[in-house]
């Protein structure tokens, strides 16, 4: 069964594509066959790069290529919804890269397509996937040091202003919320569960999209604070505060990274996981096992995790004021 050579095809060339398209290349019994780009010259230009079989000039062509056994969607944040629903309505397997789509009605009509053609569907969140990520929320559920009291994650780094880059772009869900605040939200969720609450504040760009948003989720025995930012560079960790110790996940810890264990007594232990790829390896060996054995929805980016992920983006842009259209 795992034999069975898995044809990938790309939609979308830029930078996240190419991170996939590298890992996608180490993958055993899995081959980049297509790459399609809205430009020709850059969709060839790419697949040059790294060695795609076919390349188109649009996404029409691409999704009706029957070689092509999965779809991965590396488009800006707005067009997810429409790759998607193209993708769905070709019957293509598709992985969609994060955040899935703008807001919980999007995802809930892709949802809704993906069970009607019966076609598998997941979010492209590639965090959850990584060994050390999962080693650490494992950790967790067993409370290795009791229970949680605290949760620090933040995210931050500081490009340089242009209106006209996609990631300042309000019109494509530019700003620092849906592309790097979603990494503290999802450990936050992944870690506690939903919030009983949530406080947020955020400043914005002059062209509208947020530049910083600071998020408190509080729950019943812990509260999570968590940081999103584009005006400078963070420690970009994830501490777990317990009651006998903590777990720090170590600088991007959205990436491939390493843990330290310290007790109450200050004992520390460093956890490395031996990383050979740039990450995105895990969540398509994933992918590829959901398609070989015929499933529709991931047990570990569930449908449930995916609205419970965008419903609580949803709720953060509604406290601070944040409208994309």
């Amino acid at each position: 069964m795992d034999s069975k050579i898995i044809n990938w095809g790309i939609i979308g060339a830029g930078k996240i594509a190419a991170k996939f398209a590298t890992d996608l290349n180490t993958v055993s019994n899995s081959k980049f066959y297509a790459i399609a780009s809205r430009n020709l010259e850059k969709a060839k230009n790419f697949g040059k790069e790294f060695n795609a079989d076919i390349t188109y000039g649009s996404y029409d062509e691409l999704v009706s290529d029957d070689n092509i056994d999965a779809i991965y969607i590396a488009t800006p944040h707005s067009f997810h919804k429409a790759h998607t629903v193209l993708c769905l309505n070709h019957k293509k397997p598709v992985l969609c890269e994060k955040p899935f789509a703008m807001n919980l009605q999007e995802v809930e009509e892709m949802i809704q397509l993906s069970k009607e053609n019966n076609t598998l569907l997941m979010e492209a969140m590639w965090t959850v996937f990584l060994p050390h990520f999962q080693f650490v929320i494992d950790l967790l559920e067993q409370k290795h040091f009791g229970n949680i009291l605290k949760l620090e994650a933040d995210f931050g780094f500081h490009p340089i202003y242009n209106e006209t880059s996609r990631v300042f772009d309000k019109s494509v869900g530019g700003g620092s919320l849906l592309d790097i605040g979603i990494y503290p939200i999802i450990a936050a969720l992944s870690a506690l569960g939903q919030p009983n609450s949530i406080e947020a504040n955020a400043e914005f760009f002059a062209s509208g999209a947020d530049s910083k948003c600071d998020i408190i989720f509080n729950y019943n025995s812990a509260k999570a604070y968590l940081k999103s930012t584009l005006l400078e560079e963070t420690n970009t960790e994830a501490i777990f505060y317990c009651e006998h110790g903590s777990i720090k996940i170590n600088g991007r810890f959205h990436e491939p990274s390493t843990v330290i264990l310290t007790d109450n007594y200050g004992n520390t232990e460093l956890k490395t996981f031996n990383y050979k790829t740039i990450g995105y390896s895990y969540e398509i060996e994933h992918f590829n096992h959901l398609i070989r054995t015929n499933k529709k929805e991931s047990d570990i980016m569930s449908f449930e995790k995916s609205k419970q992920l965008i419903s609580t983006l949803d709720k953060v842009r509604k406290l601070i004021g944040l409208e994309y259209f």
